[in-house]
């Protein structure tokens, strides 16, 4: 197991999502993104309202590692039963840099304020469900080149251990660059030199946040 010391890492989402739920005529289209200022939380805000011009609620939560900032509003719905339930979704999910924005039209029948938490709750549950969740974490990017009888054993022992392959180039020898932590590095430098009797070259690149797609535990 490759697997070293935990760095001060964080999950969030890849690219923009969106799920809708209805309850009794009621539609709440829940949008999340990923976000890393405080600025780009109110430009994606301002961008679901106009949008959405005719609905009666935007209800809104993100979290910001910057400043370590927390922000929700219940956009005129009843206190506690729409932005603190879509913060929840957040905190739950271990999320960070990210902003979940429902948007309701109202169907003309009360959902009453347990109806209300389901609701909003639901909806930015299926949001981030739709969304690629990844890792931030301080990474190192190595390119592992290997003549074509070894790639195939290289290949294997790469899924095997649940590395991350970022490309692959069949141009003359096979170059392969995968995305480790960079407590990890060394070892993977290590195991590759043994795995091919010390034939692959290996260019490491820097290190640096970067995302690093989820996987399961080694």
């Amino acid at each position: 197991m490759l697997l070293g010391g935990i760095t001060d890492e964080y999950r969030t989402i890849a690219a923009p999502a969106q799920a809708e739920y209805e309850e009794k005529k009621s539609r709440f289209i829940a949008q999340v993104a990923p976000v890393r200022t405080e600025d780009e939380a109110v430009a994606f805000l301002e961008g679901v309202r106009a949008a959405h011009p005719m609905a009666r609620h935007n209800v809104y939560a993100y979290v910001l590692r910057e400043g370590n900032r927390t922000r929700y509003s219940d956009d005129g719905e009843p206190p506690r039963t729409s932005g603190l339930p879509t913060l929840s979704v957040i905190e739950h999910g271990g999320l960070k840099d990210v902003i979940c924005v429902t948007t309701r039209y109202f169907g003309g029948t009360l959902l009453g304020t347990g109806g209300l938490v389901r609701a909003y709750t639901k909806a930015a549950q299926d949001a981030f469900a739709a969304a690629q969740q990844v890792v931030f974490a301080e990474c190192i990017d190595i390119t592992i080149s290997v003549d074509y009888p070894q790639y195939d054993s290289l290949s294997h022992w790469l899924a095997d251990q649940r590395i991350e392959v970022v490309s692959t180039d069949f141009a003359g020898d096979v170059a392969v660059e995968v995305r480790v932590r960079a407590e990890e590095a060394l070892a993977v430098q290590q195991a590759v030199t043994e795995l091919t009797n010390g034939q692959a070259e290996m260019l490491v690149g820097p290190a640096a946040y970067r995302p690093l797609a989820e996987s399961p535990q080694r």
